[in-house]
């Protein structure tokens, strides 16, 4: 594991923890998107069913067990502990819109025709696009002040790091993945929409 996978993994852990103190803090989920939080869960949830059936490393399984975790005390957060501080009516993406055509493609396009293995490809497409109905919210009510410089930084950084371990697997190792590759980079592209629309709005 290369020194840009790690930095990623720290930085988008960085992303999810601030905003959950960011939630705590001021006791309030208003401006965040509850369903984007619960895609972000659910991407978790189908990648790392893996934590069952294969061992790759300490580092591997605190990390996925944590991010397991933190996902679903946000989720938790939004739509039990902070209720009523959840802006409900402008978090109005619908979620089929996403989930009906990456679990489509996620059985047309993967690296092997397994329970794990589709899963594990939904969820790389599916965060690809999770982003969206937080996006979706920013754009409907034009405030983006509860979602934190800081959260948007690093969420961006993970995304650069990514891409970095990409090209250094690449030179190093030959590797590519071109599911993981594609959907990254649209991915980070969805995330540069975002960064705009958070300093516009």
């Amino acid at each position: 594991m290369n020194v840009f996978r790690i930095l990623g993994d720290v930085s988008h852990l960085l992303a999810i923890i601030i905003l959950l103190l960011k939630i705590q803090k001021s006791k309030s989920c208003a401006g965040i998107s509850g369903k984007s939080q619960i895609l972000f869960a659910l991407v978790f949830t189908t990648r790392y069913l893996d934590l069952f059936t294969t061992f790759i490393s300490v580092y591997n399984t605190v990390m996925k067990v944590i991010f397991l975790i933190c996902a679903y005390i946000t989720v938790y957060m939004i739509y039990v502990k902070f209720r009523k501080t959840f802006d409900s009516e402008n978090d109005s993406f619908r979620l089929e819109f996403l989930l009906v055509p990456v679990t489509g493609l996620s059985f047309l396009e993967n690296h092997s025709f397994t329970p794990l293995e589709i899963l594990w490809t939904f969820s790389i497409y599916l965060e690809s696009v999770a982003i969206l109905p937080q996006l979706f919210m920013i754009s409907k009510t034009g405030e983006a002040e509860t979602i934190t410089t800081h959260y948007l930084f690093f969420l961006g950084l993970y995304r650069a790091l990514y891409i970095a371990n990409w090209v250094w697997r690449y030179y190093t190792e030959n590797f590519y993945d071109q599911i993981a590759v594609v959907s990254g980079v649209v991915q980070t592209i969805f995330y540069c929409d975002f960064f705009y629309l958070y300093v516009t709005k």
